[in-house]
């Protein structure tokens, strides 16, 4: 064996359980695609995000860096405006948290993961995998260089991200049940001077005609900020111009964005990513298990991607612990079902966004400050909160309060 337990990325899940698995005892390598420090979307965290970061011992090395510190969520509709304080919350836990410059927030990650005693190996390509013998994960990887080599391990996670390199290789993908969409962004030089403007909350924003059409404005401490707008597949197709033309005059159709950046500079290429949402047949197998958006991603709305990524280390490390021990591990209850009671419950949240029902909820002028809780306890991260009403029978309990909710 190379090592006891090969991961394939270095971004928030992986270099997490790297690091969980080595203080365990283990010896961890993780193989990377991409050289660090590299773009990555994803850039407001949750607050519950903060709790698998101090388990995992990186805590005190995020906190250390000059991240801008977020305590809410803002949103905005035409005139309508409201916001969420996440220590004001229903569940107990950590109420405030970071916006991030993914590339830098990785980095540390990684690089604590490192210092550690984790082997990182960065411009790794996966090309193949092979885990047919019980015990034993095989992995071919391809460096640079075009070097090759083989790897063997005792146990895989597949902490790829958007890459899914296992759901590829192992022909594990499936139609997500969420409707295609496409997403514009970049980083600007926001030049905000506007009194009211709080950089301690994300904006999310809605297009005054299109409820479908929402934007992100996430600031960071440096004085620029990310800025996304989501679109339904086919809603870009009649807009002219280039991608950064697209964007801007996307952003200064809606009024609150038109007033914040009225002075912004766009300095950096505009990405573009379609087709994102993704599920598989499964989240484990024989020797392998996946890990955050490698396994499901659902949509950016709620900043939930790097909290389910988190969550999934969070309850793979004891499994893969126990299993290397010999002890007996049930994969399909302690972890599938276990990850997406969590991911179920966004996922109620995010159909009921796009069809407009919780756009409703949260800009009701009258709202139970109960409710409201519970709401923002979600919105904050803490979807596997049974104790939480909002996250038991999340269908029934959208409509039951949707139906009190004056139009938009």
């Amino acid at each position: 064996m190379d090592t006891d337990v090969l991961i394939i990325g270095a971004g928030p899940s992986g270099s997490v359980a790297a690091k969980m698995l080595h203080k365990l005892g283990y010896q961890v390598v993780i193989l990377e695609k991409e050289q660090f420090p590299r773009f990555s979307i994803g850039e407001s965290l949750l607050p519950q995000c903060m709790t698998f970061l101090e388990d995992a011992g990186m805590l005190d090395a995020v906190t250390a860096e000059t991240f801008q510190f977020k305590n809410g969520a803002a949103f905005s509709h035409a005139d309508k405006r409201t916001e969420f304080d996440f220590t004001q919350k229903f569940s107990p836990g950590w109420g405030t948290t970071f916006q991030v410059p993914r590339g830098r927030f990785d980095q540390v990650l990684a690089d604590s993961a490192e210092q550690s005693g984790v082997s990182i190996h960065y411009q790794h390509s996966i090309t193949a995998v092979d885990i047919a013998t019980p015990g034993q994960v095989r992995l071919t990887s391809v460096d640079a260089a075009g070097t090759q080599r083989h790897w063997t391990a005792k146990m895989l996670l597949d902490a790829s991200g958007f890459g899914r390199v296992l759901p590829r290789l192992l022909e594990l993908e499936t139609p997500s049940t969420l409707a295609p969409r496409k997403a514009l962004f970049t980083h600007i030089e926001d030049n905000i001077n506007i009194a009211d403007y709080d950089r301690n909350k994300i904006l999310i924003a809605i297009h005054p005609v299109f409820h479908e059409v929402w934007y992100w404005l996430i600031p960071f401490s440096n004085g620029r900020s990310s800025i996304g707008v989501v679109t339904p597949a086919d809603f870009l197709a009649n807009r002219n111009g280039n991608q950064q033309e697209v964007l801007r005059d996307l952003v200064m159709e809606e009024p609150r964005l038109a007033e914040l950046l009225q002075n912004c500079c766009f300095d950096t290429p505009v990405n573009q990513l379609g087709g994102y949402s993704a599920n598989v047949k499964q989240l484990y197998g024989n020797g392998f298990a996946l890990l955050g958006n490698a396994g499901e991603f659902l949509d950016p709305v709620f900043s939930s991607g790097v909290t389910i990524a988190l969550k999934s280390a969070a309850l793979a490390v004891p499994l893969v612990d126990r299993q290397l021990r010999g002890l007996s591990v049930d994969w399909q209850v302690e972890y599938e079902q276990a990850l997406r009671r969590g991911i179920e419950v966004f996922r109620a949240y995010v159909e009921a966004w796009y069809d407009g029902r919780f756009q409703r909820i949260i800009f009701a002028e009258h709202q139970l400050a109960s409710v409201k809780a519970m709401i923002c306890s979600i919105l904050a991260g803490y979807a596997w909160d049974e104790t939480n009403p909002m996250t038991q029978r999340c269908a029934k309990k959208i409509a039951a309060i949707v139906d009190g909710c004056p139009p938009l």
